[in-house]
């Protein structure tokens, strides 16, 4: 199994209303993907952080394995929600993946 985490801050000509409306799509852009890409078996967008937290929004992800991370890298679902919904709005972008 993979876990694939990002944490997104966004741009900051965002208001705080643009902000909230942004995250809403991208949490229910990234999560639709779930059963549509092979290998896929859980994700969550988390978008109410805590005030101590270094980033706006956070992707929460497992995988099968890396073969099937790298297959979700390009799928055009997830290709097209990314660079339409993430992509644009977004300044900041930090990764982790990891087996376990």
């Amino acid at each position: 199994m993979v876990k694939h985490i990002i944490i997104w801050n966004l741009k900051d000509e965002l208001s705080p209303a643009q902000k909230e409306e942004r995250k809403a799509l991208i949490k229910e852009g990234l999560e639709g993907l779930m059963g549509k890409i092979p290998g896929l078996t859980e994700i969550k967008v988390e978008t109410s952080l805590l005030p101590s937290s270094n980033g706006d929004l956070m992707l929460n992800s497992t995988f099968e394995s890396a073969e099937a991370l790298k297959g979700y890298s390009v799928h055009p679902a997830h290709v097209a929600v990314a660079d339409s919904t993430v992509r644009p709005f977004t300044k900041e972008r930090k990764c982790v993946d990891f087996e376990f």
